[in-house]
């Protein structure tokens, strides 16, 4: 009896052993995710700018991402498809969600939080979710244990400190006991210019703590919560998802950065303010001796918002000048599939694992993200589904460019006829469209080339020689129709493949009875009278 009692311990210890050892071995994940945040916004890609310092140190000390890109080009599907790994096709979440959606990313779709969190992980999200918040949709019961933050766009509803000029949202209803409004405020209330909808909430868990948010102050309350997570997790691997509501526009900032950039206006100092939370993350993790030991990504949703005219970011040198010229006018970022609109600022950051100075030129995706860390977490796959995302461990740590993807999928998020349809992917350097359409612009608030254009044959640029996509190829151009031809058959495939796949449809109804609302009697919803 003592011998089994002795050989049952021993058993018993080897397993608590190796759990600790593989625990030990776990690497800490924090994925950064900006809002319409340009790839010229970066000054270690565009070195016009000038206001992403932090950012650009951590490139320097780290891989810098030249040709990295968002899973979709408007803010909900490109969530969806950074947590799922997976296209809207697949999901069903090929549109944003409002304030009052009674549904959201389906049950069915697994979050990458959901993954990490059965293999170990302690898992924190910080930021804009923007995936429903009814019920079970909210990111409280999609695999993070905890939850600080707002529950979809900084512009979706009115608020408390409306910010008239950063542009202008629409102030709450009237309060004649507050005395926190400006006369501003009182002119519009008084002209009955004030919202009667809800204002925009802020999370603690599934808790709405303040509503409607103060803007200001929002970045630093995400800067407090990043330190406190990182400090509060000494012992447990774990995943930190870190939403920014910047640069969406309200572009509301702390004090402290008005008049902090040389070049680019309010929106400079927006854009300061983000890269100083960025650089207080990484702060925080060599303060608590957890770089080494941590892979940091900072990457964005999708590209500028272009009608909002000085309060949009840069493209750098994609801007799409075929649609601007040929295809009917409109933007070319946001909503779009030229490369303004979702070719992202990324940078990879992982002292003594990633390389440091290195600019890495391989194809890539958010959609590689759960992939990725899954991979390096040494945990598995959700089974019984497909996934457009890649193992991008070999590119990040070993620089192996190759690793990454041959072809890319980008789908149509708003500027064109079929939205979610697969309308334009990338070969090697061969971009290809299906159907092009830009947006409105600063200049230009709709145009022809919002409804689209099929291309049948379809339009190919060749990136290595025409990065702003002016110039198509002619059909007698030597690489043309082999181009052609393998793009019909992967476009073909990859259908094929999403019809058998383990699909979903998406509630995309509304019902005012969903509005997240601290206190229901309150026709704007405000916590307080």
């Amino acid at each position: 009896m003592a011998t089994q009692r002795a050989a049952l311990c021993l058993a018993l210890c080897a397993v608590l052993f190796t759990d600790a050892s593989h625990a030990a071995s776990q690497p800490n994940f924090i994925v950064m995710f900006a809002d319409d945040t340009g790839w010229g916004d970066l000054g270690a890609n565009w070195p016009q700018t000038t206001d992403t310092p932090r950012l650009d140190a951590m490139a320097k000390s780290g891989t810098l991402m030249a040709d990295w890109h968002a899973g979709a080009s408007v803010c909900t599907p490109s969530r969806a498809a950074l947590l799922t790994g997976r296209l809207g096709r697949r999901t069903g979440v090929t549109h944003n969600f409002n304030p009052t959606s009674r549904g959201g990313l389906p049950l069915n779709e697994t979050t990458i939080a959901e993954t990490l969190k059965e293999a170990g992980y302690r898992t924190g999200m910080i930021g804009k979710w923007h995936l429903g918040v009814e019920g079970k949709f909210h990111p409280f019961y999609r695999g993070f244990d905890s939850y600080y933050g707002l529950p979809y766009s900084n512009d979706m509803g009115c608020t408390g400190t409306p910010g008239f000029n950063k542009p202008m949202m629409q102030p709450c209803c009237k309060d004649s006991k507050s005395s926190i409004y400006s006369a501003d405020y009182q002119r519009r209330a008084e002209a009955g210019n004030c919202s009667k909808s809800l204002a925009v909430p802020l999370y603690h868990n599934a808790t709405i703590i303040e509503q409607p948010v103060d803007l200001e102050t929002l970045a630093t309350r995400y800067g407090d919560r990043a330190e406190e997570f990182i400090a509060d997790n000494s012992t447990e691997p774990f995943l930190l998802y870190m939403a920014f509501a910047h640069m969406h526009v309200p572009q509301n900032h702390a004090k402290q950065f008005d008049n902090v950039s040389k070049t680019g206006g309010e929106f400079g100092n927006t854009l300061r303010e983000l890269d100083w939370t960025v650089g207080r993350v990484l702060d925080a993790l060599e303060k608590n001796s957890k770089s080494d030991n941590t892979l940091v990504i900072f990457t964005t949703d999708n590209g500028p918002w272009e009608t909002k005219c000085n309060l949009t970011g840069s493209k750098g040198p994609f801007v799409g000048e075929w649609q601007r010229t040929t295809g009917g006018g409109g933007g070319t970022g946001k909503f779009t599939t030229w490369e303004g609109g979702h070719r992202a600022p990324t940078v990879v950051h992982w002292p003594g694992h990633v390389p440091a100075n290195r600019v890495s030129h391989a194809l890539a995706s958010s959609l590689d993200i759960f992939p990725t860390l899954v991979s390096m977490a040494g945990a598995k796959m959700p089974q019984n589904r497909m996934y457009d995302g890649l193992d991008l461990t070999d590119v990040l740590l070993n620089g192996n460019d190759s690793a990454g993807h041959t072809h890319l999928f980008h789908p149509n998020s708003g500027a064109g006829k079929q939205i979610g349809n697969l309308t334009a992917m990338r070969i090697g350097q061969y971009k290809i469209f299906f159907e092009t359409a830009g947006t409105g612009d600063c200049h230009q608030k709709s145009g022809n080339g919002r409804v689209g254009m099929y291309h049948d044959p379809p339009l190919i640029f060749d990136l290595s020689a025409d990065i702003a996509e002016a110039h198509p190829l002619t059909a007698t151009h030597a690489q043309y129709q082999t181009v052609v031809s393998k793009a019909l058959k992967l476009h073909s495939a990859v259908l094929a493949d999403i019809a058998t796949d383990n699909t979903t449809v998406v509630d995309y109804g509304s019902d005012a009875a969903h509005k997240p609302c601290c206190n229901s009697n309150n026709v704007c919803c405000r916590c307080t009278d």
